[in-house]
């Protein structure tokens, strides 16, 4: 068994969704355990990183962090694992190394939200004007007219109050 731990860059397209993820080239701190196991090695431990993107309702710019468990077995060549599994199904120990760029690709893309936001009480945007209603009046609306009643509010506005009202 042996422990390691490193400092690597994120891959140059990114580790992440559209809207966040981690930024090219920024450090993703890894700390692992490499076990040898019958049918290969096991590799188990955690990833952190820094994560940017944006609110998914009010598109204001965000950041937090993400730490994430990794467990894989790496299939020894020739082992009963090896020939009992499809080469996309499991990742193989090759030349005596382990590649543990996917394993920890994929563990922090499942951690993502999938619609990140700034905070849990973020109302987003004014469907109207597009404003933030975070910075809108608490009575802010828009008067929607429905076409079908528009004839007869013009018509009612034209002729004044009607008899049985009192002016």
């Amino acid at each position: 068994m042996r422990s390691y731990q490193r400092s690597v860059p994120a891959p140059a397209d990114g580790l992440g969704l559209e809207t966040i993820g981690v930024v090219a080239g920024s450090p993703v701190e890894l700390e692992v355990r490499l076990e040898s196991v019958t049918e290969g090695v096991y590799v188990s431990g955690t990833a952190h990183a820094a994560v940017e993107g944006e609110c998914a309702r009010c598109l204001d710019p965000l950041s937090d962090e993400v730490n994430v468990d990794i467990q894989e077995l790496f299939a020894y060549p020739d082992s009963v694992t090896d020939e009992t599994t499809d080469e996309d199904e499991l990742p193989r120990v090759v030349d005596d190394l382990v590649d543990v760029e996917q394993t920890v690709r994929d563990a922090i893309v499942l951690a993502l939200p999938l619609a990140p936001l700034c905070g849990p009480d973020c109302r987003g945007l004014c469907p109207e004007c597009g404003e933030k209603w975070a910075v809108l009046a608490p009575d802010h609306g828009h008067e929607t007219l429905d076409p079908r009643w528009a004839a007869l509010r013009e018509r009612a506005a034209s002729t004044g109050p009607s008899a049985n009202e009192t002016p």
